[in-house]
């Protein structure tokens, strides 16, 4: 077993390595408009919001259950008379968004390229199973990582779990992401290193405070900043 602090460096996916929130943000404001005759866009986005949260345990993280959100709002806002036309938009929408383009964050691709046999890298992103492995296809940057895991929830539980099989164990273990709630928190109650790499556009059921006292929690601006904290530990 190496002696080195840190051999395995995990990475979230979306927001951190690849946009994906903005695309959220613009579907959100194409179904407001499809509802507009029926209520005002706030009205249908806190709806919405609350529908996301009923159904998590339901359907889990992504675009599918995004989309039977979106269902299930448009029922409640039209008190069951949305029309069937608005249906087949929500659902052209939901296949829209499964289907957008893969736009990687700035400094990815030479920091996952200069940290490759070095570390261990392993993906661990949670979502829809079938998105998430066309997003990674299309990113390019599959045959960077030694691992992929794709996760129902991130916990605690799971950062053990994961960095124990991959790796030398989660107190050898780094994860790097834009969720404080779902990739740093967490990890840290885990025994890791947790760097957050804020994004501009973060969902809200994502949002805790930051863990400032936490020894091992760090925070950095974007990636490029990565490897030079990792230098320094």
């Amino acid at each position: 077993m190496s002696l080195r602090p840190l051999t395995t460096i995990g990475f979230d996916a979306d927001d951190t390595l690849w946009q994906n929130e903005q695309f959220y943000q613009l579907t959100e404001k194409h179904f407001t408009a499809l509802l507009a005759d029926f209520a005002e866009g706030e009205k249908v986005s806190e709806r919405l919001l609350e529908a996301e949260k009923r159904n998590l345990s339901h359907y889990g993280f992504g675009i599918k259950g995004f989309t039977l959100s979106m269902i299930e709002t448009a029922i409640e806002i039209t008190e069951g008379h949305v029309p069937a036309k608005v249906i087949a938009e929500i659902l052209d929408i939901g296949r829209d968004l499964l289907s957008h383009p893969v736009e990687t964050m700035p400094h990815v691709h030479e920091t996952l390229e200069a940290l490759t046999g070095a570390y261990l890298l392993v993906l661990i992103t949670k979502g829809d199973l079938f998105d998430q492995e066309r997003k990674l296809a299309q990113s390019g940057l599959g045959d960077l990582f030694d691992a992929v895991e794709i996760v129902s929830d991130k916990t605690a539980v799971t950062y053990r779990r994961i960095f124990s099989k991959v790796g030398d164990g989660p107190e050898r273990a780094m994860m790097v992401g834009n969720s404080l709630k779902s990739d740093i928190v967490p990890a840290i109650a885990a025994g890791s290193y947790g760097v957050f790499v804020p994004h501009a556009l973060t969902w809200v059921l994502e949002h805790v405070d930051e863990p400032k006292d936490a020894p091992r929690f760090r925070k950095i601006e974007h990636l490029g900043e990565l490897r030079p904290l990792i230098e320094g530990l």
